[in-house]
């Protein structure tokens, strides 16, 4: 018996340090992402959990900013380009766009104008007060993070060709 109590507090103390741990849920690089639950231009819920298994571009953005109406046309082409490509990390790409909106005709003429095909655009209509912005830290717009398919950021405020670039270093 006196000889099992060593191993057994060596087990209890070195275990912890085997076991793989689960990500920290941030907003830094290698942090897994907070979760996004806001309506849809059709008032249905989308989280961004659900898009597990993905490559994921969480785009803030509002039909109001100049920044981010020029930014749109970069993003709707990665989205094309990538949208069913195979990555290191994931299985297709998709963009979840939170928009700081706050008048819900705006927003959806600039998902239409914009030619946001993607199927998870999504806003609580709070402008800055806006829920999953302040979970993310966003203080101004454009503002975007990467998740890789299991939720995890692996960058983020990707503009312009820096978007393409991220996107091809990651895939197959």
């Amino acid at each position: 018996m006196r000889k099992l109590i060593p191993l057994l507090l060596m087990l209890l103390l070195v275990a912890p340090l085997t076991q793989a741990q689960e990500p920290r849920v941030g907003i830094n690089m290698g942090n897994k992402a907070p979760e996004i639950a806001e309506k849809s231009v059709d008032g249905k819920i989308m989280k961004l959990s659900d898009l597990k298994g993905k490559l994921v571009l969480i785009d803030f953005w509002a039909s109001w900013c100049g920044p981010c109406r020029r930014e749109n046309p970069t993003v709707v082409a990665a989205y094309q380009k990538y949208k069913d490509k195979k990555f290191v990390s994931g299985k297709g790409f998709t963009v979840f766009s939170v928009s700081l909106d706050k008048e819900e005709a705006a927003w959806k003429k600039g998902i239409e104008t914009d030619k946001l095909e993607w199927p998870y655009p999504v806003s609580d209509l709070k402008y800055w007060y806006s829920k999953p912005a302040a979970v993310y830290g966003v203080r101004g717009i454009p503002a975007n993070f990467l998740i890789d398919g299991n939720g995890i950021i692996i960058d983020r405020n990707l503009r312009g060709p820096a978007l393409e670039a991220a996107l091809e270093k990651l895939l197959k």
